[in-house]
Order: C-alpha cells, then structure tokens, then sequence
C-alpha cells in the first residue's frame, strides 16, 4: 500500500471529540463538541488526468459551542511527494456553499472547474513511527494569519487551528481538538 493511501485510510470517515468534550465540561472548560466526516470523492470528479495520483476529500466540519452549530466544509486534494503527503486546499465548486458542500450532495464536478485556494498554503505531512505530522501556516490578508498544526494516527486526528489579526489570537483553543473514529 503507498504511503498516500496509508495516510487517506487514517483521515477517512466519521471522527468526533465527545471524550475529549466531556473531559473539558466535567473540568468546567469552555471547549467546542466537534465531528469531522472525511470522504475521498475522486468518484465525483470526471475528467481526472489519466495518470493522475492524487486523492481529493471533502472535509465536513461541524462545530458546535454555546448551543450554536456551525458547519466549516472544504476540498483536499491529497498527494504523496517523496515519503511525505501535501495537502492542497481547493475552492468550493461553483453552485457550492459552507451550508450545501456534502460529499452526499456534491453532484458531478468537472477537474478543470476546481480551482486551488490561493490563500491557504500547502500543508506537509512526515510520518514519524506511525504517526503522520504536519501544517502550515496561511496569510489570509495582509493582517490574517491561519496556523494549522496536525497529528494523525489510526487513534486520533489531533487538529490545533488559530486565526490572527495583527498578531492578535481571534480563534482558536490552547489545546489541539482530539477526534477519535466513531464506529457507525
């Protein structure tokens, strides 16, 4: 099995942080209830290039604090570069919104229609014994800075996320928010 396909088996299906939320309500800590669903949807896009290699997924995040859910979708493109994995970040489709980008409503999508976000920089991936490390680091604007830091094994997907405005923390938690498989 290639390194790539080792790494999208590891981030693939449904993740929430219910342990680690109820940890931190029984501590009396503000902390967000989190699920991620994590489906490769190479199937839905036509017109891959004949030897084309990577892996696209569609990200569904969904947030929940003080009582308010929020959805924060997106489209990764996977490959592998050498032993490590890149993460490319890619533009929702057009027709597409953060409220109707599903993998279970995204309908037929041309490869030539997606687009590479321009503002997110590629994140890199290295394992180390089992363990797949990496981020990057974003500037939004000329003030927006995103910092992206995240571990990954078979037990967790550890994902610590912060947004700045000149140089001021605007979101984002002090510990990495842990999601564990939920078994369907």
């Amino acid at each position: 099995m290639s390194k790539l396909n080792e790494f999208v088996e590891i981030i693939t299906g449904n993740f929430n942080n219910a342990q680690q939320f109820e940890q931190m309500k029984a501590q009396g800590k503000e902390f967000p209830y989190a699920e991620h669903v994590n489906t490769a949807c190479n199937d839905k896009i036509t017109n891959l290039p004949e030897d084309f290699a990577g892996i696209f997924m569609v990200e569904e995040s969904y947030y929940t604090a003080n009582g308010n859910t929020h959805a924060s979708p997106h489209l990764f493109l996977f490959t592998q570069e050498g032993a490590d994995i890149k993460l490319t970040s890619y533009e929702l489709p057009e027709g597409y919104d953060k409220n109707s980008f599903t993998y279970k409503d995204l309908q037929q999508v041309d490869y030539s229609q997606l687009k590479v976000s321009e503002k997110f920089t590629p994140a890199l991936y290295t394992e180390k014994e089992g363990v797949w490390e990496g981020g990057s680091t974003s500037m939004f604007s000329p003030v927006l800075k995103f910092t992206l830091f995240e571990r990954f094994s078979k037990e967790c997907l550890e994902v610590s996320e912060s947004m700045e405005v000149n140089g001021k923390k605007t979101f984002g938690y002090d510990e990495p928010i842990l999601y564990r498989p939920v078994q369907a």
